[in-house]
């Protein structure tokens, strides 16, 4: 019986106790005993447990599968898996990393800033906008700078009360880096959003 339970876990959990007596050539009786003999209260009590260790072993193999780079010869739904684990994994991550209570002093920043400029060039800049976007819609005056030009531009007209945010996955846009200083240079407050928190951008940013 134990032979059977690990040749085919999950094809156990799904058995009724006769059936499973039938297959191995006993009785109910002599199951339930060594449901008790593992320390279980009986079949019932095998069968949740024998569905959890499946369970987990899918999740296991569903993680360790996605968790890998796309190959030419994936499908559609092992790519989606893949894509979907490395955003959650992207999310946590970040989640992970962040110093909270700089988190905190931003926010209330930007809870009283005057204005808010947001400078990001290339990806960083939908990424601006989209931020400009989320912040508009709660009432923050908020503008995104994708151009450089106008970003240096829109810096320079920044002073006390206003808050400017630069977003660079490097941390080594010259662009960003040079209109967060500009707009630092003038009063306001800088924030730098990065995945490398000893890059030049952090230099120029009062919050990173």
């Amino acid at each position: 019986m134990a032979q059977a339970v690990l040749d085919d876990p999950q094809g156990v959990a799904w058995r009724s106790i006769s059936e499973l007596a039938r297959t191995c050539g006993t009785s109910a009786t002599s199951v339930v005993r060594f449901c008790r003999a593992v320390g279980l209260r009986g079949y019932p009590d095998l069968r949740l447990a024998l569905a959890g260790a499946v369970a987990r072993d899918d999740d296991a193999a569903a993680v360790a599968a996605a968790s890998h780079d796309i190959d030419p010869g994936d499908d559609a739904a092992t790519i989606t898996s893949k894509i979907a684990y490395a955003d959650a994994r992207a999310v946590t991550d970040t989640a992970s990393h962040l110093d909270i209570a700089i988190l905190v002093q931003v926010t209330e920043a930007l809870a009283k800033a005057g204005r808010i400029d947001i400078y990001g060039v290339g990806a960083s800049g939908f990424v601006a906008l989209d931020l400009q976007m989320k912040l508009q819609r709660i009432g923050r005056p908020a503008f995104a700078w994708p151009d450089p030009h106008m970003a240096i531009s829109s810096a320079a007209l920044r002073g006390s009360g206003d808050v400017a945010i630069g977003l660079s996955h490097t941390g080594t846009t010259v662009d960003t880096i040079d209109a967060l200083r500009e707009a630092r240079s003038h009063g306001a407050a800088t924030a730098a959003v990065t995945n490398f928190p000893w890059s030049p951008i952090t230099e120029v940013a009062d919050f990173v």
